[in-house]
């Protein structure tokens, strides 16, 4: 973390409650406390977008937006993204006697008696040289968060926390300063996501099914929870619908309890296989209902109704994301999307499958502007979006031909920087393979749709939000993560 801390000019993270805070991480040239000042979203304008045109496109400095609080400086969050195999927690291990703790050694029998099998195993483990008591002394560094005051601070609920957007928007709102609660049954998300937070005083980890009721204190609810891959999601359609059923429906119940405002993440797939292009948020779809991608489909419409349905009959404040194609790091290799699979086989030198000619278009997000959106969005109370859906996505439409070259070109540049590297410091077998991959064809997917691309005037007009990341710049983020976790030893 030195590095880190060198370059952006802030002290280093030290232990638990003392940790600097992240204001001292980018000076800006008004230092005062950001408060959240929701009726200025719609007037005020997004800070340092670039362009759209890749090649003309800087550097990005700072994510998130000062009017709400939410900006942080990328290499603080690259600092916890891009080191899939980094643990926090480092122990101090001694074996001087600590006069401030009692040792005491195993009693053994005084008596000649007979002694059992267990009770001699007992004996013969306390008399091994490596049975010695010793001090074990944890030590917890945090990265940075920004220090806000008590009545700034929220009590933050995430379902789903742990899983590939959910980890991300937890990063943020921990930097932003805020306590944050995560539920997640692990199902497709991971521990490790959210590893270098446990043990902090703003941040509780709670393994819990949505589909079960759960009570807790907060104040904004991001509803995230449901397996959004189609390898996940068609693993058992049924309990895919029932989280979005049930536990949409147990998440609104706790925010009708607590005047928790709730934030439902949708998604595109609602608007099935779209005859509207691009899509606007009033276009309602042409989807299958029973084919089999419709239990998530269908489930999500279904949580859409019962959160409206909410907002309407119980006066609960609610917002809904549709959320369109997202990657970055942290996705899961094996999720059946189009750049894990693309990525993964060129790092391989595997061939790239394609379902269909390739025609087909993608408009692809990375995921730092799918959270921005997120907290725009809940910390907004502009009226248009009080009671209809937000698009929150790319507008760089490409066919998935094209993503697939992209990626291959992205990957192979980095082989010539990773495996020289690699010959060098060791000899045997290496993961990632110099051979560059070639395209196959397969027979098209059911119910794929053939266009996607978002309509997101909208967001623009009520958020002042607008995709800032480039192809170029998120899929190069996103090669460093999976180069670093294949070179850790993930063989799925």
């Amino acid at each position: 973390m030195s590095n880190l801390a060198n370059t952006l000019n802030f002290e280093e993270p030290i232990e638990d409650e003392n940790s600097p805070s992240i204001d001292a991480l980018s000076p800006r040239p008004n230092r005062v406390q950001h408060r959240r000042t929701e009726s200025n979203l719609s007037r005020l304008g997004h800070s340092t977008v670039a362009g759209e045109d890749d090649a003309n496109q800087g550097e990005i400095e700072i994510v998130g937006d000062p009017r709400i609080g939410s900006d942080v400086p990328v290499e603080l969050l690259r600092s916890v993204i891009l080191s899939s195999t980094t643990t926090t927690t480092t122990s101090t291990i001694s074996t001087d006697i600590n006069p401030a703790i009692s040792y005491t050694t195993p009693k053994q029998p005084s008596s000649p008696k007979l002694q059992s099998p267990e009770q001699q195993l007992q004996k013969d483990i306390a008399n091994r040289w490596d049975a010695t008591t010793i001090a074990y002394t944890p030590v917890q560094v945090f990265p940075p968060i920004r220090h806000l005051p008590g009545h700034d601070r929220k009590r933050i609920l995430v379902t789903g926390g742990a899983g590939f957007v959910g980890s991300h928007l937890v990063d943020r709102l921990m930097f932003m300063g805020h306590d944050v609660t995560v539920l997640d049954n692990f199902f497709s998300g991971s521990k490790t996501a959210v590893a270098h937070w446990i043990g902090h005083p703003n941040f509780e980890l709670i393994r819990h099914d949505v589909v079960d009721p759960f009570m807790i204190e907060c104040d904004q609810i991001y509803h995230l929870a449901c397996p959004a891959s189609p390898v996940a999601y068609q693993y058992n359609s049924i309990k895919t619908m029932k989280t979005n059923f049930l536990g949409t429906m147990n998440m609104l119940g706790l925010a009708k309890r607590t005047k928790a405002r709730f934030l439902l993440s949708s998604t595109s797939e609602i608007y099935g296989s779209p005859e509207q292009h691009p899509q606007k948020e009033t276009y309602w779809g042409n989807v299958n209902p029973i084919g089999p991608r419709a239990c998530y489909d269908e489930g999500k419409r279904v949580a859409e109704a019962l959160t409206y349905g909410y907002g309407r009959e119980n006066g609960v404040e609610v917002r809904v994301a549709r959320i369109f194609n997202t990657y970055g790091p942290r996705m899961s290799p094996s999720d059946g999307r189009l750049v894990s699979n693309f990525m993964m086989a060129a790092i391989r030198g595997d061939p790239i499958e394609i379902y269909g000619d390739g025609s087909q278009t993608r408009s692809l997000m990375y995921i730092f502007d799918l959270i921005d959106g997120l907290i725009l969005l809940m910390n907004s109370s502009d009226e248009s979006i009080i009671d209809s859906p937000v698009n929150i996505g790319s507008d760089n439409e490409k066919s998935v031909l094209d993503w697939a070259n992209l990626i291959v070109k992205i990957v192979d540049e980095l082989k010539e920087e990773e495996l020289p590297q690699q010959e060098e410091e060791e000899e045997g077998y290496f993961p990632i393979q110099s051979k560059k991959s070639i395209i196959v064809h397969k027979p098209a997917l059911a119910d794929d749709p053939p266009r996607r691309k978002p309509d997101t005037s909208k967001a623009l007009a009520t958020l002042n939000w607008k995709p800032r990341w480039s192809a170029n710049q998120g899929l190069l983020d996103t090669a460093k993560f999976f180069f670093d976790l294949v070179n850790s030893g993930y063989s799925s």
